[in-house]
Formats: structure tokens, C-alpha cells, sequence
């Protein structure tokens, strides 16, 4: 799932500071980049007086080479060594068409004669200023001024990193939709011309040709019996009977195609009724192991649980999953049990699941419901997100929470985990009013404050906050 991110570095310069130590900042921060497991473009230093960016002239020049070198980084750091020149720095950047993260080195008490101070505490203002008359947006991270040499900047990395990726893989990307909303919730309703606005294409297939497809598949295929194979190792298969197992290696394989053949980065699936009483299988193991996969897939046709899974996926590189607000935990204010049939991607569990018969398709017509991977959620530190489309607009709220070692009961059925969330009550009460849905989605780590980032800076979410 992960990617080496890529990010192009750009050193500001102003006539009238020590110049010089803009060498060092190059040398600095090409350590920093590296160091941290990423990669870096830079205009060769000798085009520009020490290296840096000053004159309207040299912002021309470096905003060429960033266009002649686009889709090659993933984000721009602009590091002021010394005070920037404003008009420089927005002549090279505003088309960057990227994140850009604004970094300051601080002064160091005992060098602040005039070959030695910096003032780009207060030079960093005057960028920020420009960039927000100008429009363009960028990131700025505590603490204000950060050496890049600091395990502070380290972490900066890893956040602007991240926030990349989100702003990135969100800004436009295609969800397959796999059968029409299922009739009984209409809590997952969304507005598919505003997501479009929002630079998300949604592709929609009938559940009929998927059926079709799925039926022209031969027992001996070769795909069909490698998807089998594969399916049998990612979990307990060792109950599930034969002519199941070959017919959940058929939807998979269907699944793949549509995925292949659309570039799906994500999906929705409509998990039920039809695929248990005509096919008479259940999905949700399949939806476990292509989150596992790195294709966020939510269940219920819950596309916009889907949105929320994919942006959590990119920031923390790690599969995520949706969940029902299923059950209080006796009496604590601040747990409850988060829950869904079978679809938790097998890497957020405690171990490895076992795939029994849906027991609530069970009940009415035993046999129909082979495909539930049951387990536990392993403990945790999350995130809890997800969204809803009102008037054009993507509506979008995430907080920090934990998942608990404390135990639930062995007669409750599905795939579950016990939620420690901090001011839950007030939490729940808010989701109520603000319209959002029965579902929750959740991602591996606290990150908040980089999805907040990503979306309100870069991607235009109206943020709606919980906490």
C-alpha cells in the first residue's frame, strides 16, 4: 500500500541576510528528507545567488522547473533559513498544484550577530501572509520554527507526509458502486453530481450483470481455483463447504475485474439480500481481504463510509474499516461495542478469523449465509471518521479513540471490538443532529489533526467537529 514519497525542495534567499546560510539548509534538509525514508528533487543550486529564490526572475525560473518536473514529487517544502523575499516565494509556488509545507529555522541563543541571525520567525509571516492574499494554500505545523536536523521536524515529516498522500490520492479518484442502495437505508444516500464536484467519479454496476458473470465463471477455472486458494489462506476457510468457497472465489474474481477494468480505487457493495438468497453465499469476508489489499470497500452500499476508508487508508497506510454504532457496553459513558458482520480487514483483528454461516440469514433460511469472517478487533489507538454530501458539498467529521482489550462474550456474533471514546456521550449526540449515518469508519492511529488538514486546506470538506 505504501508509496516512497517524493518531495521537491525549495530555499528561500533575501539581499540583505546572510545568504550563506542557505547552503547549509540545503545540506540540512536533503539529511532530513532522506533520513526519513523519502525522496527529493532540487533546482540545481548554481541557477540562483546561494541557491535560494529572491527576485520575481528566479521565482519564474523555479516555478519552470517544477512544471518540467510534474508528477514527479508529492508535495514542495519551502524552507526559510534566513527572512523570505514574499514575492519570490509566490512566483515559484503558487502553481505548484501540490501541498506545501512552510518551514523556519529558529534563531540559536549566542548567534545573533548579523552573520548569524536569521529572523525567519518573522520572515515565515510575511510568506504565509502572501500565500493567503494570493489563495494558495499551504501547511504550517508546530512548532513555529523547527531545525530540520530535530526529531520535532521528524514528525513533521511523517504528518506533511501524510497529508500528501490524503490531498493527493483524494483529490480525484473512482468508486465502483456495486448494486443500487438497498431499499430499507435510506441513511446511505449520497449526492453522486456533488461528489463528482469533488473530484469523485462514481461507477455504478447492476447487480444483475455482476450475477451473470459471476454464473459464466466454470468450477475448474483457473482463477476462479488461485482466488480459492488464496482465500483459504488469508483466514479459516477449514468450515465453510465446498460449493461455497468455489462460488465466493467466483464474486471475488468478478469483483477484480470490475476493479481492473474501471481503475476502482475504492468500492461500496450491496452485501444484501439478493447475494444470500440467489447466489446464497454472504460477501463479507471478500470486502475483509480487499481492505487488506489496499482497496478501501465498504459494505450496505455505504459509498460514503467508502470516501472516509480511502482517506484514512492513504494517511496512515493501513487497511481501515467501517463499523456499525452497534451496542453500549453495560454501563460506561465512554465505551461501546463497534461492530459489522464480517468485513474488518483481518490485519485489524486479533487473529486470524474463522468464516461461519451469517447467523441472521440463518435464522430464516438456514444455510444461505457462508462468508462472515468472525473475530475480535485487536487493541488500538484510532481514528473515527466519516462523511455525508449536503448540497454540493462533502461534509466530514473525525476524532481520536481507542480500541480496549476488554472482552466481549463469546455467543456475540460477527467481527467486534470494544471502543473507548472520550466524551461519547456529547460525541453521539452531535452525530444525531448533524445527520450522520449508523455507521462509523475507523483507521489504524490518531490523525485527526491530518485529515483536518487535508481536507479543509486542500480538498475544500466542510468540517464538521465533534469534540
Amino acid at each position: 500500500m505504501s508509496k516512497k514519497m517524493t518531495f521537491a525542495l525549495a530555499f528561500c534567499n533575501r539581499g540583505f541576510m546572510p545568504g550563506e546560510l542557505i547552503y547549509g539548509a540545503r545540506e540540512d534538509m536533503i539529511k532530513a528528507v532522506t533520513d526519513a525514508g523519502y525522496d527529493y528533487i532540487a533546482m540545481d543550486a548554481d541557477l540562483t545567488r546561494y541557491g535560494g529564490i529572491e527576485t520575481r526572475d528566479e521565482g519564474l525560473l523555479y516555478a519552470k522547473w517544477l512544471k518540467e518536473h510534474e508528477g514527479q514529487y508529492d508535495g514542495v517544502i519551502f524552507s526559510m533559513p534566513i527572512f523570505a523575499d514574499e514575492n519570490g516565494a509566490i512566483t515559484a509556488l503558487q502553481d505548484a498544484g501540490v501541498p506545501i509545507l512552510m518551514q523556519a529555522y529558529p534563531d540559536e541563543i549566542g548567534k545573533m550577530d548579523f552573520a548569524h541571525r536569521r529572523d525567519a520567525f518573522c520572515g515565515k509571516f510575511s510568506v504565509t501572509d502572501v500565500f493567503t492574499q494570493y489563495q494558495v494554500p499551504f501547511t504550517v505545523l508546530k512548532p513555529h520554527v523547527v531545525h530540520p536536523l530535530s526529531e520535532k521536524f521528524q514528525e513533521n515529516l511523517r504528518d506533511f507526509a501524510a497529508i500528501c498522500r490524503v490531498v493527493n490520492g483524494m483529490k480525484r479518484f473512482t468508486i465502483g458502486c456495486i448494486g443500487a442502495r438497498t431499499t430499507a437505508f435510506k441513511t446511505t444516500r449520497f449526492d453522486e453530481i456533488g461528489l463528482q464536484k469533488n473530484g469523485i467519479t462514481v461507477e455504478a454496476f447492476d447487480l444483475s450483470e455482476v450475477f451473470y458473470k459471476v454464473n459464466a465463471k466454470e468450477d475448474n477455472d483457473p482463477v476462479v481455483l488461485a482466488k480459492k486458494e488464496r482465500l483459504e489462506n488469508y483466514t479459516d476457510f477449514s468450515n465453510v463447504p465446498e460449493d461455497k468457497k468455489i462460488m465466493l472465489s467466483k464474486i471475488s474474481v468478478v469483483i477484480d475485474e470490475y476493479v481492473e477494468e474501471y481503475h476502482l480505487d475504492a468500492l461500496a457493495i450491496r452485501c444484501w439480500n439478493e447475494m444470500e438468497t440467489i447466489l446464497r453465499v454472504c460477501p463479507c469476508v471478500l470486502l475483509s481481504e480487499l481492505n487488506d489489499r489496499g482497496i478501501a470497500t465498504s459494505c450496505e452500499i455505504d459509498l460514503t463510509s467508502a470516501i472516509s476508508m480511502r482517506a484514512m487508508q492513504l494517511a496512515s497506510e493501513q487497511p481501515t474499516a467501517v463499523l456499525d454504532w452497534n451496542n453500549n457496553y453495560g454501563d460506561a459513558e465512554d465505551k461501546l461495542i463497534l461492530f459489522h458482520c464480517g468485513s474488518c480487514a483481518q490485519s485489524l483483528m486479533t487473529k486470524k478469523g474463522t468464516v461461519t454461516s451469517h447467523k441472521m440469514f440463518d435464522k430464516g433460511d438456514p444455510g444461505s449465509g457462508w462468508g462472515t469472517n468472525e473475530g475480535r478487533i485487536r487493541p488500538f489507538k484510532t481514528t473515527i471518521s466519516n462523511c455525508l454530501t449536503v448540497d454540493g458539498k462533502i461534509k466530514i467529521y473525525a476524532s481520536e479513540a481507542e480500541f480496549t482489550d476488554d472482552p466481549i462474550e463469546d455467543a456475540y456474533f460477527g467481527c467486534a471490538g470494544v471502543c473507548q471514546i472520550p466524551n461519547m456521550e456529547d460525541k453521539m449526540i452531535r452525530l444525531a443532529r448533524g445527520g450522520f449515518k449508523h455507521h462509523t469508519c475507523v483507521g489504524v492511529g490518531h490523525m485527526k489533526d491530518i485529515l483536518k488538514e487535508a481536507f479543509t486546506t486542500y480538498l475544500g470538506y466542510e468540517w464538521v467537529d465533534i469534540d
